[in-house]
């Protein structure tokens, strides 16, 4: 049996566009589809009105045929949009990237799109009552959010600065340094300890073997995991387990 071809090519887009236009239809402007993310990061209570002024049908992407996927897939997008923003904004990315999570969780159990309209809500006023309060002076730069996005993306793999200061477009030592005033911890001790936290969640909600566990998270060996783990929370992987795990 022939494998379907998935790849999308420049004549689907401009089909699309076609289609589109039959319909009357365009996308809302790229200003406009930001501006309740730019309030949202400047703690502006105006964000939460301008996301419900957005959510009306009228220039909302389609991306499914089905209404209620359709609006989760939505969420998805601007559960992403918001966590970045509130990164660049000064909110502490395992922070930031733990209230998307809990959210697209949450979404996940929705069953209508009102619901899921109601919870993206509730998540702009979130994030957006939390920028409010927070101290701007920690506003991160550009460079250390990408370096947050890239170690998020890869705790499975190695991570070596010089692969971090390439996909930044910055040297070594000037990231490096940056990255340390800005976050106050080395990059290297930032890695560790976002592999920890991911190890703590395993440890809490999944079956993995603790060798599983050190392979995924890009640790040398399960001895090395063991050792850090213990240095990390005072629990040996097993310790932890024992009193932490969710059933």
């Amino acid at each position: 049996m022939a494998e379907r071809d998935t790849r999308i090519t420049m004549n689907d887009v401009g089909y699309q566009g076609y289609l589109n236009r039959e319909k009357d239809f365009s996308h809302h402007p790229y200003d406009k589809d930001m501006m309740q993310y730019e309030l949202m990061r400047a703690g502006d209570p105006k964000a939460v009105e301008v996301a419900r002024e957005m959510m009306k049908p009228e220039g909302l992407g389609h991306l499914s045929d089905d209404p209620l996927r359709n609006a989760k897939y939505l969420f998805v997008c601007g559960a992403t949009l918001a966590c970045r923003y509130a990164i660049t904004g000064g909110m502490p990315g395992e922070k930031a990237y733990n209230a998307s999570d809990l959210y697209i969780q949450r979404m996940d159990k929705c069953q209508t799109v009102q619901e899921v309209k109601d919870l993206q809500l509730d998540m702009m006023t979130f994030y957006t009552n939390y920028m409010a309060k927070l101290d701007k002076s920690r506003a991160f730069s550009k460079p250390v959010v990408m370096c947050l996005d890239y170690i998020y993306d890869h705790l499975n793999q190695t991570i070596r600065v010089e692969e971090l200061a390439r996909e930044v477009g910055k040297s070594p030592s000037y990231l490096s340094t940056l990255f340390k005033k800005e976050m106050g911890v080395s990059i290297s001790a930032y890695i560790t300890g976002r592999r920890v936290k991911a190890a703590c969640n395993m440890l809490q909600f999944s079956g993995y073997s603790y060798a599983e566990i050190a392979d995924e998270l890009a640790f040398s060996s399960q001895s090395h995991f063991t050792k850090v783990f213990k240095e990390h929370t005072g629990y040996t992987p097993k310790a932890y387990r024992a009193a932490f795990f969710r059933r």
